[in-house]
């Protein structure tokens, strides 16, 4: 587990905490998602064209089930809080124009604390 206790209170470092406490290694590399929602779906293709110019793997998501449509942006990277706020910010920053916004995230992981 890296840094826990120096992760800020808030929503990401909330989510920071979780993980470590489900075992989630820190030293490792993951995929984590970063999803960009939109005030209307779905965005300009303007908003899409930018976030692929800098993300070339996003792809959009359409809505389903009562759950709005979104852009997803898929990072490989070690797990840390900088990472996090980064990406969200250069994503809402590419975005913003066309009304969108990123603040969730996730990562998947096999959450084996006794491994």
């Amino acid at each position: 587990m890296s840094g826990n206790s120096d992760w800020p209170d808030g929503a990401d470092g909330d989510v920071l905490r979780r993980l470590a406490d489900d075992g989630l290694d820190f030293s490792k590399p993951y995929e984590i998602d970063f999803n960009i929602d939109f005030e209307h779906w779905p965005p300009q293709s303007e908003a899409f064209e930018r976030v692929r110019a800098r993300y070339p793997a996003a792809s959009l998501i359409a809505p389903d089930d009562g759950f709005g449509g979104y852009i997803l942006v898929c990072v490989s990277a070690l797990l840390t809080y900088d990472l996090v706020m980064e990406v969200q910010r250069d994503l809402t920053q590419l975005t913003a124009p066309f009304g969108g916004v990123c603040e969730s995230w996730g990562v998947l992981h096999d959450g084996a604390k006794n491994q």
